[in-house]
């Protein structure tokens, strides 16, 4: 691990992460107001592919030549096109459709049973082993998400089943993404990575984005509109996931992702704050269980030393 840099840069930059994150929520639940689903999500996503092909361009000319990141591998284009279809476009527009029919601190603290659903996807390729704990957290966290689930009834077409449902199957993609990533991570570069994950994302999404395009009516779309589109693809996509990839080189993995536990916290109190959403008992108690369970899920390991 290489040397840590400034305390307070390294602090404010994870604080700049967390919060990014967290705002995402509530600007989108906000841009959902005036653009439709597949819309906001499609224009995000070409939007952030734009915007990291510019930096990773200007990264290389900069860069010493001797320290070039490696290039784009022939073999590794269908393992990247994987990686584009559900880590980008499958997660990025299952989050925004399914943040439409449910509620922030609903969304927020569904993604966050992303750890569980990786060590799923682990055990059944034989790279993790489950342990009592491990099975208690996975108890514990989708008990959480039924509750959540169940607040307004089971039924798809009221509530935020429907939405919850989604934003739970967005979830899973990025799991995938997560695991299946794991044989190119060691040999590109973060950046690398994720330009060539976009490109591939972005490239899928291009003609639905013109296609809602072409249907949208530009001058209904205020600034709020606007504002969620540009803040999700060039803060959400692109600077918080730079310093998440950054932040990994100078901290544990396992240090770093506590720090998730943050997330839908504060994305549930800034809801409250600015969308004005209700703090309900079902969302206070499926939302403990949720977090209690991804902790013993992620201590799970330290009780056999490693």
């Amino acid at each position: 691990m290489s040397q840590r840099p400034n305390a307070f840069l390294f602090t404010s930059l994870i604080a700049v992460m967390v919060l990014s994150w967290s705002f995402n929520f509530v600007f989108a639940k906000a841009g959902l107001r005036q653009l439709d689903p597949l819309t906001l999500a499609s224009f995000r996503v070409v939007l952030a592919t734009l915007i990291i092909s510019c930096v990773y361009l200007v990264a290389r000319r900069r860069r010493d030549p001797a320290n070039a990141p490696r290039r784009f591998s022939r073999e590794d284009f269908w393992v990247f096109a994987k990686l584009g279809v559900v880590g980008v476009s499958m997660n990025q527009v299952l989050f925004t459709i399914g943040l439409n029919y449910t509620t922030v601190g609903h969304s927020s603290l569904i993604i966050g049973t992303g750890p569980i659903t990786v060590l799923l996807l682990a055990w059944l390729q034989g790279l993790e082993r489950l342990t009592v704990k491990k099975l208690l957290g996975m108890t514990f966290s989708f008990t959480g998400v039924a509750i959540l689930a169940a607040e307004q009834g089971i039924s798809l077409s009221r509530g935020t089943l429907r939405g919850d449902l989604i934003t739970l199957a967005g979830s899973i993609a990025f799991a995938i993404y997560t695991v299946t990533a794991k044989p190119v991570a060691q040999k590109y570069d973060s950046l690398s990575m994720n330009t060539y994950n976009y490109i591939i994302g972005g490239t899928l999404i291009l003609p639905l984005a013109v296609r809602q395009g072409i249907k949208l009516n530009w001058g209904a779309v205020g600034w709020q509109g606007w504002f969620a589109v540009v803040y999700m693809a060039a803060i959400a996509s692109v600077v918080a996931y730079l310093i998440y990839y950054w932040a990994l080189a100078h901290m544990s993995a396992s240090r770093l992702a506590a720090l998730s536990y943050l997330q839908p916290v504060l994305a549930t109190l800034l809801s409250v704050a600015i969308l004005g959403e209700k703090v309900t008992g079902h969302l206070l108690g499926g939302g403990s269980l949720i977090l209690a369970g991804v902790y013993l899920t992620e201590l799970g390991p330290r009780e056999n030393g490693s």
